[in-house]
């Protein structure tokens, strides 16, 4: 049984891609542990922040980023937000963003 990452929308695809280099190669190779071992991969790769959602930690000599998540049925977890930091703490805007987001995927999973 493998997991299947999919992105919010384009954007956040986008945001994900356009890492810096080496942060990327490290956010790709944690995605692949993910997709082989599942989303509860624990730290220093994932951990869990609140309301559903859970974050990927790559750091990089360029810095480090953060993909805010949220799992779905069948083993489908998809990536709300992609984000560099720039403090020790994941700023409240980037975690309301990916809470909006992971809402909407509530929203219309109940209406089918």
């Amino acid at each position: 049984m493998s997991w299947t990452i999919e992105f919010f929308n384009e954007t956040v695809r986008e945001e994900t891609f356009n890492f810096p280099k080496k942060i990327l190669a490290k956010t790709l190779h944690i995605f692949e542990l993910v997709e082989l071992q599942g989303a509860n991969l624990g730290m220093p790769y994932t951990k869990p922040l609140n309301d559903g959602l859970f974050e990927i930690r790559a750091k990089g000599v360029e810095g480090i980023a953060r993909s805010i998540y949220c799992y779905q049925k069948n083993e489908v977890i998809i990536i709300l937000h992609s984000f560099i930091k720039k403090d020790n703490k994941t700023p409240k805007k980037d975690l309301e963003l990916a809470k909006k987001r992971k809402k909407e995927i509530d929203n219309t999973k109940d209406k089918r």
